[in-house]
């Protein structure tokens, strides 16, 4: 491991304890809501994968009105996807879920950030998220900008140290660049968090990442 990337995990495992201590202090037990399995809480979002790439999606099917007036006071997803911010991956469509099924978030290169390793621990914790799949796709432009590295306006480069560790294991090749960067952040989802890696320890959660094809409509299970 170089040296930049042992002290990003360092800075991030950190960053995460502290989110962890901070969301402990109420010392409020979780309780998940799904009783689906880790395991199957990855095939359900699988599944849909499937019926989207198809073209039989059944979610529209579903009744919207008894929907919201069911989700409106709480929410029981029984999964969590970190997702690239590009507009060419729409979550809940691609995995044919409807309102309250995906607990989603989203930024440019799906990075584990502090404010996304926070809100995933929110959604596995208090939630009950079974599986958490971190989803990358083809022709990712954050992946991209950070193998050129060239300079940008405002804030877009502060992406660059996230992805940087995939870059020095898979660049210049960007579709292999992006899968190393969706499973280098699904490793540091596992390795940085307290919370989330007691309930992987317990059974009681999956992490892995993901290909998204934008050609083909399918996401490929990487690990």
């Amino acid at each position: 491991m170089s040296n930049s990337r042992r002290a990003f995990l360092g800075q991030m495992v950190a960053g995460a304890a502290a989110i962890a201590a901070a969301e402990s202090g109420g010392n409020r037990a979780a309780s998940a809501q799904s009783p689906l399995s880790p395991d199957a809480a990855l095939q359900q979002l699988v599944d849909g994968n499937r019926r989207f790439a198809e073209g039989r999606l059944t979610s529209f099917a579903e009744d919207l009105e008894l929907l919201k007036a069911k989700t409106a006071e709480k929410q029981e997803p029984f999964a969590a996807v970190l997702s690239c911010a590009d507009s060419r991956v729409p979550v809940e469509l691609i995995f044919d879920q409807s309102i309250g099924h995906v607990f989603v978030t989203r930024v440019a290169g799906n990075i584990a950030t502090s404010a996304i390793i926070a809100s995933l621990e929110y959604g596995v914790a208090v939630l009950g998220a079974k599986a958490i799949l971190v989803l990358g796709h083809a022709n990712c432009g954050a992946v991209k900008a950070s193998i050129e590295a060239k300079a940008v306006p405002g804030q877009i480069s502060a992406l660059y140290p996230y992805i940087r560790p995939a870059i020095e294991r898979a660049a210049p090749d960007l579709d292999a660049a992006i899968k190393a960067n969706a499973q280098f952040q699904a490793a540091l989802l596992r390795q940085s968090s307290p919370v989330l890696a007691e309930h992987i320890k317990q059974s009681k959660l999956k992490i892995v990442a993901g290909f998204y094809d934008l050609a083909s409509g399918r996401v490929s299970v990487l690990d």
